[in-house]
């Protein structure tokens, strides 16, 4: 053991500052957890506050927002995944059939970029965009004699406009690591399929998928540990007292409840419950993941 750790001594100093920081601002935090099963209160600090077991987790299930939040929360993270995932790994095979190289150069280019705009920056695009008013398409739409309706005051709408944006900001760069996939596929693959007459529908259904199903696979686990973990920060912005009912999610709902109605417990209880169920999706998708395809995480 001692000369395995001499000989890989290099690596593991390389590693250590990761570990550190992983340790300080992931695992460190989590003892702030138990103020779940507490009536947390500052002025008494993490120990001196009340034992009260499950209450909060009982008062978040039993309140009318419990199933709005997770309703949703499924519906955005469902439909992100069923519009975002498969789309990466069509724009990946497309842009490796692509035999130009200046022009595949711009066209990755072109779809990588707006994955750069800030979340401020996009929320402000879409506000703009989608005024019924003056927005861009509203402009355009009055030029044929259509009225723009207002989309983001519809709770219907909602997920739509959060999803698509998503997938047009960010569909260019999830691509890339199914790009990197097709790339090491050995040449010779092809080669073969040429010479027994496969066309190019016939090579990316019998050589690119096949071969890009681990990747896939792998990355699908870690998008189902994320089911409901959508970030705050977008459904935030586009939040506005007409569309709540549509765009109030469990994410959305904790910052309300720990940082504008100071509930501390109450928020760690609801975030507590939101990552035991994201475990317990994740291992369950990664064991179906494991005895269909036999690709998993563990």
């Amino acid at each position: 053991m001692m000369k395995q750790l001499k000989k890989s001594a290099p690596l593991y100093i390389l590693l250590l500052p990761s570990t550190i920081l992983l340790v300080c601002f992931a695992y460190l935090p989590m003892y702030g957890v138990i103020i779940a099963f507490k009536d947390y209160s500052p002025a008494f600090g993490i120990w001196g506050s009340p034992w009260v077991g499950f209450k909060h987790f009982i008062q978040f299930f039993h309140s009318y927002q419990f199933v709005l939040t997770i309703k949703n929360t499924l519906n955005i993270s469902l439909y992100s995944i069923l519009i975002g995932f498969p789309l990466p790994i069509a724009l990946a095979i497309l842009c490796n059939q692509i035999r130009m190289g200046m022009f595949k150069k711009v066209f990755q280019v072109t779809t990588y970029l707006p994955h750069f705009i800030s979340t401020m920056v996009m929320c402000g695009m879409i506000l703009i965009f989608l005024s019924p008013s003056n927005g861009l398409i509203a402009n355009l739409l009055g030029l044929i004699g259509i009225e723009m309706p207002n989309v983001l005051s519809k709770p219907a709408f909602f997920s739509s406009v959060y999803v698509w944006s998503d997938v047009w900001q960010h569909v260019g760069w999830n691509s890339i690591i199914y790009l990197a996939a097709l790339s090491a596929i050995d040449p010779t693959y092809y080669e073969a399929a040429t010479m027994d007459g496969a066309s190019k529908m016939q090579k990316i259904l019998h050589i690119d998928l096949p071969l890009l199903l681990p990747t896939t696979m792998i990355l699908l686990i870690l998008e189902a540990g994320n089911l409901l973990s959508i970030g705050f920060e977008k459904v935030l912005l586009l939040q506005n007292p007409l569309n709540l009912p549509g765009s109030e999610v469990i994410s959305t709902y904790v910052y309300k409840m720990g940082l504008q109605n100071f509930q501390y417990s109450l928020s760690t209880a609801i975030g507590l419950f939101n990552t035991v169920v994201n475990v317990a999706v994740l291992l369950f998708v990664n064991g179906m993941s494991r005895r269909l395809t036999k690709t998993s995480l563990l």
